[in-house]
């Protein structure tokens, strides 16, 4: 029996992972074009809560510029690292969660990643 549409490589490795009990995140857009000072939001979807039994939620975000070594910029979804700029802010619970850059300043152009303990999704690319 054919299939209408053929299931994408993502599609595969997402049911392979929702088999092997792994938590998979989602982020939209996969790309973003914005201008400075234009606000711009990332989504991030877990196919599970990402709440730990001890009552913390390790959701992270991460910005890596070409050429660079990735950086934290939020914890436990709306905590900023030291020395992070205010514009940057992280909210959501469950399995929804946002992560977004108030103000865009042309050093912000980065991948940007939603992290769960130490998996690492596609990124997001934004471009100026």
């Amino acid at each position: 029996m054919r299939h209408s549409k053929m299931e994408t490589l993502s599609q595969l490795l997402f049911r392979l992972l929702m088999l092997w009990g792994e938590i998979v995140l989602t982020q939209s857009p996969a790309s973003v074009s914005v201008s400075p000072g234009e606000r711009v939001t990332i989504s991030c979807q877990a196919s599970e809560s990402v709440k730990h039994s001890d009552g913390n939620t390790y959701l992270n975000w991460l910005q890596q510029k070409s050429g660079q070594s990735p950086r934290w910029l939020i914890y436990q979804v709306s905590k900023l690292e030291s020395g992070i700029p205010a514009r940057f802010s992280g909210s959501g619970s469950g399995t929804d969660f946002t992560f977004t850059i108030s103000r865009v300043e042309a050093e912000d152009v980065a991948h940007y990643y939603s992290q769960q303990y130490d998996e690492l999704p596609h990124p997001t690319v934004m471009e100026a």
